[in-house]
């Protein structure tokens, strides 16, 4: 997926975007996914920063992104990650 320039939903800083796939690639295939998920959910994912993008990965393995954080409002309302994102909004940007 193409970067694209816009808002960050996790930092709001206007800055380039990069697609993260709430429920991570390497977990589609599993069954668990696959019987809970339909596949344009297993598709569903947001545009964030590459600072917030690699926050979320640093913080959670890929299993428990996939079951916990399936999407925006759920990444938003997590403790550790809303402390990272408003922490990195603070930050300049680098394009």
């Amino acid at each position: 997926m193409a970067n694209k320039v816009g808002k960050c939903p996790c930092c709001n800083r206007e800055t380039r975007l990069t697609y993260h796939h709430l429920i991570p690639k390497k977990m589609h295939r599993r069954t668990y996914f696959k019987k809970h998920f339909s596949k344009a959910e297993l598709q569903d994912g947001i545009y964030i920063c590459r600072q917030c993008h690699s926050g979320i990965h640093r913080f959670y393995d890929e299993m428990t992104l996939a079951k916990h954080y399936f999407n925006l409002q759920r990444l938003l309302d997590d403790e550790q990650l809303s402390t990272f994102f408003q922490w990195v909004s603070k930050q300049r940007i680098r394009v």
